[in-house]
């Protein structure tokens, strides 16, 4: 059963399908208003979330399509002690495709294997969240016109955001894209991240300093500093108000710039901004709408076809997982498993985390 749990699972190709359709879906509505009728959708969402959640809900809704689920863990048996796993097999009873987002890494890869639906990844902890990478992309190129030659500045939180991790994997497969990494050195980039770019010789630089990376960057991706993040208060307050985005700021960037922000924002884009057309935030949340619709179609319209993945090879009990926030460390009986990824090194199964 084809799912969507990481950004890689879609091929360069699938993303440019993936883009066109949206594109195809804002110029023509109508042809898409009863795609998905008699189809349901079921919404599982373990934290808070508006823009996503609402997303995925509408874009059912236009559809044609109805939705059942739930907003927050209280409101299902997890509170009770349900497993994803089990959640992911009841809810395949009585929908079509499943959208869950969870605090835990690699909580989607656990449902994806245990549904009999398709599931997406609608944010899984700091690990990954491809669809507001979809979002992003097609806001890239309603913005820009291309997804090629991009100098990209990533600032704020780029240890814990999972947008960013999903993002820098997307657009690394453009030729000529550059990244700029601007964040405090606590929460600067997974060293995987970096690992992955250095493989293949995507240039990227490293700096706490905003001011100076803005003129250069064709699009700057602000991020929130994630309270929810944080098991150390007293970081979070040391780090909160690291990057503040004003229009002294902007007076600096290229005029044909974009300013992306997966929101919800705290105080890292001043209100000010909004009304710099380089700000495109708001355009990014309905964007998520369009490509959320046409990824539930290629979802639906696959799921009538036969599948054949190969799974990873597996080494079980010989590393543990050391990342607190790992799946694997709260599901029932779920297997330390890892897999053997680049240059030899063994990841956790779930959330990647290099084995020691």
């Amino acid at each position: 059963m084809r799912s969507l749990i990481d950004i890689l699972d879609l091929s360069v190709r699938e993303l440019d399908e993936l883009t066109d359709r949206a594109l195809d879906i804002i110029a023509h509505p109508e042809k898409y208003a009863h795609a998905c009728e008699g189809k349901k959708l079921a919404t599982l969402f373990f934290e808070p979330s508006t823009r996503t959640r609402l997303s995925f809900e509408a874009a059912m809704y236009e559809l044609g399509g109805h939705v059942l689920g739930f907003s927050e863990a209280a409101s299902s048996s997890a509170a009770k002690g349900e497993s994803v796993a089990d959640t992911a097999k009841i809810v395949s009873c009585y929908a079509d495709i499943i959208a869950m987002r969870h605090p835990r890494d690699g909580a989607a890869y656990v449902a994806a294997h245990n549904a009999a639906v398709p599931v997406i990844n609608a944010g899984d902890g700091g690990h990954c969240h491809p669809t507001q990478t979809l979002a992003d992309l097609l806001t890239i190129w309603r913005e820009m016109g291309r997804f090629d030659h991009l100098t990209i500045g990533l600032c704020g939180d780029l240890k814990y955001g999972r947008t960013v991790h999903s993002l820098v994997g997307a657009m690394s497969r453009y030729e000529g894209t550059r990244f700029v990494l601007i964040s405090p050195e606590a929460l600067r980039m997974p060293d995987y991240v970096l690992q992955s770019m250095d493989r293949q010789g995507i240039p990227y630089a490293e700096t706490a300093d905003l001011d100076g990376a803005i003129p250069g960057l064709d699009i700057l991706y602000m991020t929130r500093i994630q309270r929810e993040r944080f098991a150390d208060p007293a970081q979070y307050e040391r780090l909160k108000d690291s990057y503040v985005l004003t229009p002294e700021k902007m007076a600096a960037a290229k005029e044909t710039m974009a300013v992306l922000h997966p929101l919800p924002r705290v105080n890292e884009i001043s209100v000010t901004v909004d009304a710099d057309p380089r700000a495109a935030y708001f355009r990014q949340a309905l964007n998520g709408k369009y490509m959320r619709m046409a990824l539930i179609l290629k979802l639906l319209d696959e799921a009538k076809m036969p599948t054949a993945s190969a799974e990873p090879e597996l080494v079980l009990g010989r590393y543990r997982c050391r990342n607190r926030r790992c799946i694997c460390q709260t599901e029932q009986e779920l297997a330390q498993a890892f897999r053997l990824a680049e240059n030899g090194v063994y990841r956790c199964l779930y959330c990647e985390t290099a084995a020691e």
